[in-house]
């Protein structure tokens, strides 16, 4: 069946990153109005709203399953793409939609629930022969097992939740004394963000590079995969940067890890987007970690080197199509970057930084690619995630690609709420980053500050300090001070010219 509508389970940036393919795609596009973002800029790029401000409910609007069921059928909508987060990895989900005869831009629910249980997912891994690393076979029954195998394993070992993901649920132990507290607290997470408090324990690999292989797979069985993404900047098992390919793979372990990730995922069944997630030590041995059943923020990058729109193809296997691709034809050429710009108090670690954003400025040109779902005005508020925007940057190498973001971040500016974006130009001001070497454990080995302060920032500073103090002084005097024969001069304009 050809798709010709599709309601956007999601907000933000992604659901104007879908919009933009439907709208290409000719499908009709319907999105979600929420008491929470009555303005948000997606409102206003979609075909379709269905108002979800008039009636209350006890359930988050992007997690009422019934709801958004009914708004689909209501309206006679012959799809829902869950985007990520929310329900995007929710199996009922899944089911209810194929219930009611929706097509769910999807894997298939069963797929969602067995590779969406980490336990699980690794015992596909083990049955294909993919490497793991030592730990739990199942889920633990207690703290007590928890002791017991982590001292079997040998210390240190990290206590993961079974379901969901983000970083969330998990929590690492040097020491048999520290087992049974991290337990509680990471189970105890995880019950409240998964409603699943079940846990399983492996071996902590210290400092290893996060690389993950983004796969596509239709539903005649055809698998292939789009190479890799390096996801190592991170802080607290959460994503800050990534990039495509990966410094730290050569052809071969490219080869090698490519075809792990494609057995899972034949192994289990996969159509659809989804990507296979490997830690990599310093000896260049991988092990399997867990399967995303759903298209993730970082996808941008890999579209960028293959050329490859991964909206589009999920909405073509979701139609019964076959890949028009095998494995051979997927080349990777140039090299990718993706900064995540986040609503974040870098200096109070990473806290979210609530406001309204004033003035938004970003960079533009052929190798610049910016995704985002806020404009001037845009709230940001505590309900939903951090992420204001993504930047990713192309170049035919990864020099010139780091080039070409150094440049291109100087010319991004937001005002009215603190963000990454002084972490971003502190990672591209750091030499083992620029020369590819790097691991997880980045933050804390390489950057002593989190923040850099571009040269012309504190003349910045000062600029909006003294222009706010003479409006104010001439205000209360009842005078203009002669700031206002200079209207045409404001800050923002000479953020132009300093850059």
């Amino acid at each position: 069946m050809k798709i010709k509508s599709i309601l956007i389970a999601n907000r933000g940036e992604i659901t104007m990153r879908i919009i933009r393919t439907a709208r290409k795609m000719n499908i009709q596009s319907y999105v979600i109005k929420t008491v929470k973002e009555p303005n948000a800029w997606y409102l206003e790029e979609a075909d379709h709203i269905i108002d979800f401000t008039e009636c209350f409910s006890d359930i988050a609007e992007f997690l009422d399953i019934e709801r958004i069921i009914y708004a689909a059928k209501e309206n006679k909508i012959d799809s829902i793409h869950p985007g990520y987060g929310f329900l995007a990895e929710n199996p009922h989900f899944a089911q209810r939609c194929k219930e009611e005869g929706i097509i769910f831009i999807g894997p298939s629910s069963e797929v969602i629930y067995q590779m969406g249980n980490k336990t699980v997912a690794k015992e596909y891994a083990r049955k294909n022969n993919v490497p793991l690393l030592e730990g739990s076979k199942g889920n633990l029954k207690d703290a007590k097992e928890a002791i017991v195998m982590a001292n079997k394993i040998g210390y240190p070992v990290i206590l993961k939740a079974a379901s969901g993901g983000g970083g969330r649920g998990m929590r690492v132990a040097e020491k048999e004394s520290e087992v049974e507290r991290m337990y509680n607290i990471a189970s105890n997470e995880a019950a409240k963000a998964f409603n699943d408090p079940n846990m399983f324990i492996e071996k902590y690999v210290q400092e290893p590079r996060h690389v993950e292989f983004q796969i596509l797979g239709d539903q005649h069985g055809n698998v292939v995969h789009l190479g890799e993404r390096d996801c190592s900047i991170q802080r607290k098992h959460q994503k800050l940067l990534e990039e495509s390919p990966s410094p730290a793979l050569d052809p071969e372990l490219r080869e090698r890890m490519g075809k792990a990730a494609v057995n899972i995922a034949k192994g289990v069944g996969y159509y659809s987007a989804g990507t296979v997630e490997f830690l990599l030590d310093a000896k260049k041995e991988f092990y399997f970690m867990e399967m995303n059943t759903r298209i993730q923020v970082e996808h941008p990058v890999t579209e960028m080197v293959t050329g490859i729109d991964l909206i589009e193809q999920m909405i073509l296997i979701a139609q019964g199509e076959k890949l028009a691709f095998k494995q051979k034809d997927i080349k990777l050429k140039g090299w990718a970057i993706e900064f995540r710009i986040n609503a974040e108090d870098v200096q109070s670690g990473f806290s979210p930084s609530l406001g309204t954003i004033e003035k938004i400025t970003w960079p533009e040109g052929d190798n610049i690619r910016v995704d985002t779902g806020v404009r001037d005005g845009s709230v940001i508020t505590p309900y939903y995630d951090s992420m204001i925007a993504k930047l990713i940057i192309y170049g035919d190498t990864r020099e010139k690609a780091l080039q070409l973001s150094s440049q291109a971040i100087k010319k991004f500016w937001i005002k009215g709420t603190k963000t990454t974006l002084s972490f971003c130009r502190a990672v591209l001001q750091n030499k083992n980053f620029r020369k590819g070497k790097f691991n997880t454990s980045f933050l804390t080995n390489e950057l002593k500050i989190h923040y850099h302060n571009a040269p012309d920032e504190e003349m910045l500073a000062a600029f909006f300090a003294v222009y706010d103090y003479v409006r104010e002084v001439g205000d209360a005097e009842g005078k203009t001070l002669n700031v206002e024969k200079s209207k045409n001069i404001t800050p923002w304009l000479l953020n132009k010219r300093l850059r």
